[in-house]
């Protein structure tokens, strides 16, 4: 809801002084300089990214009218782990196999949809617990593993965010290249003489220009911030999660597993100990 108030008073502010200052929206409605500005702008995402990034991109752009990283998906995280945990403390690592192996089907798992339909973050647990049950490796070697796959991870999060600051970065280049088209259409028509004519030729390559600069510092800068920390608040639940198993590794009781693990959180949703101690043991 925030962000789309966000766009809201981008447009308001504008569009409200400029209507305000006695221009005509009309003015405005340039449609051959927004199919250049879009065009080149979508032409030169496509030649910066790889092919399956494009439709991801788009695909994270629009969850972004909305944050699963609030305090209930925190709680589920913590719930699940503390679960899968419990249960293999209580009847050793090989009970939890058939629940690791097909989480779909896991009595526990089915518990918590939302982690369920994340199908990394679910893999991501279930390939260290069966990792944790099937090698003999020390705490450390496993915590050295978890900090190589989630440097990578980082990397792969922060694409979209890197994606639409380039994007961001650009449209305001491809702004001027619109206004210099539209002032060489002007140019081509001084011959005619028709002073309304090359005004409207004038006017269409600034808000070119217009068009380029607002994209860029309204919209598009704005989205890749919101990536940015996304990515950021994605990446502290996996590290939450290697606190966690980490933590049951090291032989420490699951209740104290995953308050190492709620510890890492950010604090903004982060829930307090009280809170977590009463999910996990009224599931």
């Amino acid at each position: 809801m925030a962000k789309i108030i966000g766009i809201i008073i981008v447009f308001a502010s504008v569009l409200g002084g400029y209507v305000l200052s006695h221009g005509k929206i009309a003015a405005l409605i340039q449609p051959f300089e927004v199919l250049i500005i879009g065009g080149a702008a979508l032409g030169a995402f496509i030649q910066a990214n790889p092919g399956h990034m494009t439709m991801h991109v788009f695909k994270k752009s629009l969850k972004m009218f909305g944050s699963r990283f609030n305090h209930a998906f925190y709680l589920e995280v913590l719930g699940l782990v503390y679960e899968i945990l419990n249960k293999s403390r209580r009847e050793g690592m090989m009970a939890i196999e058939a629940d690791i192996e097909d989480p779909a089907a896991s009595p526990i798992f089915s518990k918590y949809p939302t982690i369920v339909g994340d199908a990394a973050m679910t893999a991501f647990i279930c390939d260290y617990l069966r990792i944790m049950s099937t090698g003999n490796m020390a705490p450390h070697e496993l915590e050295g593993l978890f900090d190589m796959e989630l440097l990578n991870m980082k990397e792969e999060l922060e694409h979209p965010s890197h994606a639409v600051t380039g994007i961001a970065d650009g449209m305001p280049g491809f702004g001027i290249v619109a206004a210099v088209l539209g002032i060489v259409v002007t140019m081509a028509s001084l011959g005619d003489g028709d002073q309304a004519a090359i005004g409207m030729h004038v006017g269409a390559a600034l808000v070119g220009t217009f068009f380029g600069i607002l994209a860029a510092y309204g919209f598009f800068g704005p989205l890749a911030n919101c990536l940015k920390h996304d990515a950021k608040e994605e990446l502290n639940v996996y590290e939450a999660i290697k606190a966690s198993l980490v933590a049951s590794a090291s032989g420490m009781p699951p209740s104290l597993a995953v308050e190492f693990g709620r510890k890492v959180l950010y604090p903004g949703h982060r829930p307090s100990f009280a809170e977590l101690e009463q999910a996990v043991r009224g599931r």
